[in-house]
């Protein structure tokens, strides 16, 4: 993944945001020296900002549709209330093992429900609603991913989707792989649905904020 902002602007921002927990800091430090693409932890400042948002939503039940090491999903438990949950999803056996590590340290832990299989598997037999929703999977699978997750969610809940900039090739036509087309269908699907109102945030890889429109009723 390039570097859409200048690393000191990032390092300045990071410094600048409140801190990850020390949790946080050795998973992220054991996901960089043993796995082979470290880079796909989010890191400390997007870190920072869903721990931000499950606090500004006041979410008690979070769903994330894919886990890595487990960086992100530690991150927002420990913003989530006692008896908060959290379920994430995962296909990666040696990615499970090093999140199982180091959330069996943590007391925020015991609120993450790892869930191993195909995402859209899983997600086919859960049951809403959910407050907020992670989307940083197989890209592939990202339309499938937000429609179905339009599903789970509480009517006063966000949707946030990772690296809908991916690298900056989202600007490029024609895409040059499958991956980049389904990222940018993505995009114009979010802008362009009646249903929700939405920001591309341009923090690290791109972050879509997506959240319901209110009904008649609710604004009544």
């Amino acid at each position: 993944m390039e570097d859409l902002i200048r690393p000191d602007i990032e390092a300045y921002a990071e410094a600048h945001s409140t801190a990850e927990s020390a949790a946080c800091l050795a998973l992220r430090e054991e996901t960089c020296r043993t796995m082979e693409i470290p880079q796909m932890v989010v890191g400390p400042l997007e870190g920072a900002f869903l721990k931000m948002m499950v606090q500004l939503v006041g979410a008690r039940r979070v769903l994330e549709i894919g886990m890595f090491t487990g960086y992100s999903a530690l991150s927002m438990a420990e913003a989530l209330p006692d008896d908060g949950s959290l379920i994430t999803c995962e296909v990666d056996d040696r990615s499970a093992a090093l999140a199982r590590k180091h959330l069996a340290k943590s007391p925020q832990g015991r609120k993450i429900d790892i869930r191993m299989g195909p995402a859209l598997e899983t997600l086919r037999d859960l049951a809403g609603p959910f407050d907020l929703i992670f989307i940083d999977a197989d890209k592939a699978n990202y339309v499938n991913y937000y429609r179905r997750a339009l599903e789970l969610l509480s009517p006063h809940g966000v949707i946030l989707i990772d690296n809908v900039l991916w690298s900056g090739d989202v600007l490029l036509q024609p895409p040059p792989d499958e991956r980049t087309a389904v990222i940018q269908e993505l995009n114009r699907l979010v802008v362009s649905d009646p249903r929700v109102t939405a920001v591309l945030v341009t923090i690290r890889d791109g972050v879509l904020v997506i959240k319901p429109k209110r009904s008649a009723a609710e604004k009544s």
